[in-house]
């Protein structure tokens, strides 16, 4: 129990500061439209704050444009027609499909139909035409969406902290794998290899929250001027992402090929251990150096010290699956030197030959 508790109150604090950022954006963008605009009731403003930060960021810029959009058509279907035709269950139907159409017609959006169908409801009944005009709304929307953006760029959260979190999960499940595939083929354990390999197949989604949490940094930095001196150290990150997510996906074809040799009680090289785990303390090396924003020069020589033993006279054998556990070997080695910045190119080129006779 204190350990759910415990869960939950971190996933809070996770998501504190967006929390912050929408309840000020609301209230503030409330007094915007009252007494900036002179509207009496700007419904849509802190409506059009809340969609535009949420607690979840990314993409605010478009989500802006997109909320505008939708509430423009969705206000304006709804306000020509329960004009003509009344309020009442299949008028507030025909203005619904009306709106979400208009809106699908136009090219949009999942966002902008959702939001055009959303606005058209509150038109046919909870703010008729009469008690306040259609333009009226679109301008509210407009100012909730804009003190959003403000209220992003004016107090934004350190764009490299959500990056740092996310990649430390990211990282450190890749060093587990790495670890619990060399485990499991130093004790001859295929169950462990299987629990490695579901493991691996359950991290895909730590990786698109890290994926999220750089397109947030990178909105972060283009947003809010305090914040741009660590575009450099996020950008490290950014370039680091594609070739882990592609060393993540080869170690889970490594863990898959190395769980049918045991099966097959099929001799594996023990210089595969030193390997995998000579790989799992290189990227121990470069998530700290990553943290520190520094070049990761470090883990970029333990990943080539590791994968010198990776040739066919060391690691080759005559059954399919060590020569795929072989292949791999030399496929996660080449995506985590890309992590460290080097090009496919001269990752590949740090690979020792595989007839190298040691």
């Amino acid at each position: 129990m204190r350990d759910e508790v415990t869960r939950r109150i971190d996933r809070w604090r996770g998501t504190a500061l967006p929390i912050v950022h929408t309840a000020l954006a609301a209230g503030l963008s409330w007094w915007a439209a009252m007494a900036v605009a002179g509207h009496e009731h700007p419904f849509f403003a802190p409506i059009a704050a809340v969609v535009c930060l949420g607690v979840s960021l990314g993409q605010r810029l478009r989500r802006v444009v997109e909320l505008v959009v939708g509430v423009s058509v969705g206000v304006g279907v709804g306000d020509v027609l329960i004009s003509w035709i009344g309020t009442g269950p299949w008028q507030i139907a025909l203005v619904v499909a009306l709106a979400m159409s208009a809106a699908t017609l136009l090219d949009g959006g999942a966002v902008i139909a959702l939001q055009a169908g959303s606005s058209a409801v509150l038109v046919a009944t909870l703010l008729p035409p009469s008690t306040g005009g259609g333009l009226d709304r679109m301008v509210d929307a407009l100012v909730g969406g804009l003190v959003g953006l403000a209220v992003t760029a004016l107090l934004p959260a350190h764009p490299l902290r959500v990056a740092h979190r996310h990649g430390r999960v990211v990282l450190g499940e890749l060093a587990t794998a790495l670890r619990g595939v060399a485990d499991a083929v130093a004790e001859r354990d295929a169950v462990r290899a299987a629990s490695v390999l579901a493991r691996l197949r359950e991290s895909q989604s730590a990786f698109d929250e890290f994926t999220t949490a750089l397109r947030t940094g990178g909105e972060i930095t283009s947003l809010a001027p305090l914040r741009r001196p660590a575009r450099h150290a996020l950008d490290r990150y950014a370039s680091a992402a594609a070739p882990i997510d592609y060393a993540v996906r080869n170690t889970r074809v490594l863990a898959r090929r190395a769980l049918a040799a045991l099966r097959d009680d099929e001799e594996i090289p023990e210089v595969l251990i030193e390997v995998l785990r000579g790989y799992a303390d290189a990227v121990d090396l470069l998530r700290g150096e990553l943290a520190r924003g520094t070049e990761p020069v470090t883990a970029r020589k333990a990943i080539r010290d590791a994968v010198r033993s990776a040739t066919a006279h060391r690691l080759g054998g005559d059954t399919l699956s060590v020569k795929v556990v072989l292949a791999q070997v030399r496929s996660v080695a080449v995506d985590l030197l890309q992590a460290t910045g080097l090009t496919r190119a001269e990752a590949a080129e740090a690979l020792p030959p595989l007839s190298r006779k040691d």
